[in-house]
């Protein structure tokens, strides 16, 4: 069986019923209790919930064959894997944001608070500016409320945080979804079972794509 990790949360029940409806359904998953691994021998499927950070670990681990992680995840740790498919699903946006009348002084270092270091300290490379990082985990909004950084750099779905706290996306980094990721090794030994498992994946995803229009 293909064993899949599923990331906790909305995202992950989301991805299920997309990866159901192309054909892989799991029954047991749908019942109301705390088990964490699922599986359905006639799909020749094997679901297990993890945290979302966590699914790249278990993908490049080979503890799972498939994985549904977050573009921001992989390119912030770059990961052994293979990536798939974009399932345009949990789409949003990584941006700088920052005070409305925030202006850059490219005389000075930037201070940047972010979760994101190695995606902030790339965009910045590719733009010659010299920023001091500074990594945070949480009330990122905060930093440059309180002074702490001149801006911040983070994962934007609606900015609706970020006007209540009295900022605005001054950039777009890159655009965030949810991807299909393989274990290299498990690609290369069960590829006619990955290979058909994206194919309906993908099918599902444009005939979704077109009920919508």
């Amino acid at each position: 069986m293909l064993n899949i990790a599923l990331p906790k949360g909305r995202l992950g029940e989301k991805v299920y019923g997309m990866l159901k409806q192309a054909g892989y359904p799991c029954p047991t998953l749908e019942q109301p209790d705390r088990r964490l691994i699922f599986e359905n021998p006639e799909s020749g499927v094997r679901y297990f919930w993890v945290k979302p950070h966590d699914v790249t670990i278990y993908v490049e681990r080979g503890a799972a064959d498939l994985g549904i992680a977050g573009k921001d995840i992989i390119l912030e740790y770059s990961p052994e894997l293979y990536e798939l498919l974009d399932l345009k699903a949990g789409r949003c946006r990584m941006c700088v944001a920052g005070p409305a009348d925030f202006r850059d002084n490219r005389s000075r270092i930037l201070r940047v608070a972010t979760k994101f270091p190695r995606i902030a300290g790339d965009f910045y490379a590719e733009k010659s500016r010299d920023v001091e990082l500074i990594k945070l985990n949480g009330s990122i909004e905060l930093a440059p409320i309180l002074g702490l950084s001149d801006v911040i750099v983070d994962i934007v779905e609606t900015g609706r945080t970020l006007a209540e706290n009295g900022l605005t996306v001054l950039e777009e980094v890159c655009p965030i979804s949810a991807r299909l990721v393989a274990n290299p090794a498990a690609y290369r030994f069960q590829r006619r079972e990955i290979d058909m498992l994206t194919t309906r994946l993908d099918a599902e995803i444009q005939a979704k794509a077109d009920r919508e229009r």
